[in-house]
C-alpha cells in the first residue's frame, strides 16, 4: 500500500493519530498541530476517554506527554480499509457536522478512519506463572506457562502445532515481546503458501492469531493429569493393603513395623495432597482454558518465506515471530528466557549425562528450580571443535532441550559433518545445510519428534545453539534431528528487526 494513496487528498492522513498506524481518511475541524520540517510527522497522540461501521468512539486527543486535550471530541468513526472514498468521507462529514449543529453540539468534529475490529482480548485468562520451587505439581503445570517449550498453534488451525523458541523484545523504546518460531510453524504448509508475511496483517485482513497449546498439547496436558491422578489412586489403593497387612497399632509392637507403617500412611497422605493439587489444576485447566479462543496469546507477526542452500553457508532460512499481547503474560512472575531441564530428567540424570566426567564437576551447580538460563550463542568455530566431554570421554557438543512433544531430551550435535532434508509440503526439492542433533545413546530415547520444531536448543551451560526445524529417520528406529545454528538467525532477525534483542535475563 503506497504511502500517498490517502495522502494525496488528505495531507495529514498518516500524522493525525500519529504513532498509531491507523490511516484518516478524513477529518473535520481546525488542522492539528504538527512539527515543521523533517519531523513534521512525528507529534505523538494520545486518545484520551470521554465518558464499534466497524465502530464509532467519542474522544478526545492531547500531544503526548501534555495534559490538556487540543481537541475536547472527536467522533472516531472506523471504516473498513478501501471501503471510503476521500469525497464520500467529505460528504458524510458535512451531514453528520449539519445534524451535530442542530442538536446543539457544533464544536464536535469529526474523522473517519481505516480499521478492523478485532475480537476482544479479555475472554481468556493469562498464562499460568512458573516457579517449580513454589508451584504444585510444577511439571503438569508447565504446559500451560511461559516457559520456554511453550506449545503454540494457529487460532484457526490449532491441529498444526509446533513449539516457541525464544523471548525477544522487539525495542528497547516499547513493551513489545514476540516469540521465535519456526517459520514452517508460523504459517503451516498445508493452510499457507510459502510467500512470507510481515507485519501482523493488521491493514486489509485480520491478524492470524496464536494459541498457546493447540489440539495435540491441549489434549496431552489434560490427559496426563488423568493419568497421574489414575496412578496415584492405584498406589494409595495398594498401600491401604499393605496398611491393614500391617494392623493397628498396639503396644509393645517392634519399632521396625511401627517404622514401615509410618511410611506408608505418609505415602497415602502425600498421594492424596497430591491429587487434590493435580484436581485444582484441572478444575482451572477446563473451566477457563477449554476452548482455542480461551487460550489466544498473540498474532503472526513475521515469517521468513522458507529457503534452503542459503548462501553463504549453505542454511535453511526457517523462522518467524509471534507477537505476544502483553495482557496474556503475568510479567510480574515472567521467567524470560528459561528451559525446563526437569520433567523427565531427573537432576542427577542430567548431572550424568551433561557433566560425566570429574574434570567438568568441579564448578558445576544444578540450575536453580530445574530452569536453565538462555544465555549467549555458541559460535560457529565451536561446532567445529567441540569442548564437552561425553561418558566415554570423547569430545562433543552436549545438548538439551525442552518441546511439545517430547520435553526435555539430552543428545549431542555431530560436529562439521552437513546434513540434508526436504521440504516437501513446500514444493522444495532442494538439499540444504543443516547441524544433525543425535540421541544421548538409546537408553535417553530420541531427542526429537513430531511437534518439538521450533525448539530452542541450549549447550548444556545454557549458550544458545540453534532452532530445532525438523527430523528424519523410520519412525520405529531413533531419529535424527536437524537444526539450524542460532548465530546464523541471529544475524537473519537483526537484518529484519534491528532494534530488537533476546529479552532480558530475569533474576
Amino acid at each position: 500500500m503506497a504511502v500517498n494513496r490517502l495522502a494525496d487528498e488528505y495531507p495529514y492522513a498518516y500524522s493525525d493519530f500519529y504513532p498509531s498506524r491507523t490511516p484518516c481518511v478524513f477529518k473535520s475541524g481546525p488542522d492539528w498541530p504538527v512539527r515543521k520540517g523533517p519531523l513534521g510527522q512525528g507529534v505523538e497522540r494520545e486518545a484520551r476517554p470521554v465518558y464499534e461501521w466497524t465502530f464509532i468512539n467519542p474522544l478526545a486527543y492531547a500531544n503526548a506527554g501534555e495534559a490538556k486535550p487540543f481537541c475536547s471530541l472527536i467522533l472516531f468513526i472506523g471504516v473498513k480499509p478501501y471501503s471510503l472514498l476521500y469525497e464520500a468521507a467529505v460528504a458524510a462529514t458535512a451531514v453528520i457536522k449539519e445534524i451535530l449543529a442542530e442538536a446543539g453540539f457544533p464544536d464536535i468534529e469529526v474523522a473517519f478512519v481505516e480499521s478492523i475490529v478485532t475480537r476482544s482480548l479479555a475472554t481468556g485468562p493469562k498464562l499460568l506463572s512458573f516457579d517449580p520451587l513454589f508451584n504444585n505439581v510444577p511439571d503438569l503445570r508447565k504446559p500451560f506457562t511461559t516457559a520456554l517449550g511453550l506449545s503454540i498453534a494457529p487460532l484457526n488451525h490449532p491441529h498444526f502445532e509446533g513449539t516457541a523458541a525464544l523471548y525477544f523484545r522487539l525495542s528497547k523504546d516499547d513493551k513489545r515481546t514476540a516469540i521465535l518460531t519456526c517459520a514452517h510453524v508460523a504459517r503451516p504448509p498445508p493452510v499457507y503458501g510459502n510467500t512470507g508475511m510481515t507485519g501482523g496483517n493488521t491493514g486489509r485482513q485480520p491478524r492470524e492469531e496464536f494459541v498457546a497449546l493447540g489440539n495435540m498439547g491441549y489434549t496431552n496436558a489434560v490427559k496426563a493429569m488423568m493419568h497421574t491422578i489414575g496412578y496415584l489412586l492405584y498406589s494409595i489403593d495398594a498401600w491401604n493393603n499393605a496398611l491393614v497387612r500391617l494392623g493397628e497399632l498396639v503396644e509393645g509392637e517392634d519399632e521396625e513395623t511401627t517404622e514401615r507403617r509410618r511410611q506408608y500412611e505418609e505415602l497415602v497422605a502425600n498421594a492424596t495432597k497430591k491429587i487434590k493439587e493435580v484436581n485444582t489444576l484441572h478444575d482451572e485447566v477446563t473451566k477457563r482454558r477449554t476452548t482455542p479462543d480461551q487460550r489466544v496469546i498473540g498474532f503472526a507477526l513475521h515469517s521468513e518465506r522458507i529457503e534452503v542452500s542459503v548462501k553463504l553457508h549453505g542454511f535453511t532460512k526457517d523462522w518467524g515471530l509471534i507477537e505476544l499481547y502483553e495482557e496474556k503474560i503475568d510479567w510480574f512472575t515472567f521467567q524470560g528466557n528459561k528451559v525446563y531441564i526437569g520433567g523427565n530428567l531427573s537432576l542427577t540424570d542430567f548431572w550424568k549425562t551433561m557433566f560425566s566426567q570429574p574434570v567438568d564437576q568441579a564448578n558445576y551447580r544444578y540450575p536453580r528450580d530445574g530452569l536453565l538460563q538462555a544465555y549467549g550463542v555458541v559460535q560457529d568455530d565451536e561446532f567445529r571443535n567441540p569442548q564437552h566431554l561425553d561418558v566415554h570421554g570423547e569430545k562433543c557438543l552436549l545438548v538439551v532441550k525442552n518441546g511439545l512433544t517430547t520435553g526435555t531430551t539430552v543428545g549431542r550435535t555431530n560436529g562439521l559433518e552437513s546434513f540434508t532434508r526436504t521440504y516437501d509440503d513446500h514444493g522444495i526439492k532442494q538439499t540444504s545445510i543443516e547441524i544433525a542433533v543425535l540421541p544421548y545413546d538409546k537408553t535417553h530415547g530420541k531427542f526429537f519428534e513430531a511437534g518439538d520444531s521450533g525448539s530452542v536448543v541450549l549447550a548444556r551451560d545454557g549458550r544458545i545453539v540453534g532452532i530445532l526445524t525438523g527430523g528424519a529417520g523410520p519412525m520405529d528406529e531413533t531419529q535424527t534431528a536437524y537444526l539450524t545454528p542460532y548465530w546464523w538467525i541471529e544475524q537473519q532477525i537483526k537484518a529484519k528487526f534491528p532494534d530488537s534483542f533476546l529479552y532480558e535475563v530475569v533474576q
